[in-house]
C-alpha cells in the first residue's frame, strides 16, 4: 500500500480486509496496524469465502495456471506474477462489486452463514 497508494496510506483513508487466518491476526500484525492507524473490517468467522483472495483471486490464478509445470520455485513465480499484472483493472472492479454484495448479504445474515444465490 504504501508504495502502491502512498496517497492513501499517508492520509489513513486505506481499510485493510483480510480473513481471520492465524498469520493476519497474529499480535506482530495487529501492532503493525495499529501503529500506522490502518482501519481493518473485521471477518465475519462464519464467512470463510468472503475474502476477495478466496472467491476471486486465487480461482482465477488456479485456472490460468491449471495443468502447467514449472521446473522451479523462480519459474513459478514468474508465471504467477505475469497471470497477476494481466488482470485488468475493470476485472478487480467486478471483483470489488461482488466482494460489497457479499458483505451486504453478511450483513443482511446478521453473520450467520448463507450459501449461494438467494438471500
Amino acid at each position: 500500500m504504501r508504495r502502491k497508494k502512498a496517497e492513501l496510506w499517508e492520509n489513513q483513508t486505506c481499510m485493510l480486509h483480510h480473513n481471520n487466518a492465524p498469520a493476519h491476526a497474529s499480535l506482530l500484525i495487529r501492532s503493525y496496524l495499529a501503529k500506522h492507524q490502518t482501519s481493518v473490517v473485521s471477518h465475519p468467522p462464519n464467512s470463510p469465502d468472503i475474502a476477495p483472495a478466496d472467491f476471486f483471486l486465487f480461482p482465477k490464478l488456479k485456472t490460468t495456471l491449471k495443468g502447467r509445470r514449472f521446473q522451479t520455485i523462480e519459474a513459478s513465480q514468474e508465471n504467477v506474477i505475469r497471470e497477476l499484472r494481466d488482470i485488468t483493472e475493470s476485472v478487480f472492479q467486478v471483483a470489488f462489486q461482488q466482494w460489497k454484495k457479499l458483505w451486504e448479504r453478511c450483513i443482511a445474515s446478521r453473520g450467520d452463514y448463507f450459501e449461494g444465490d438467494s438471500a
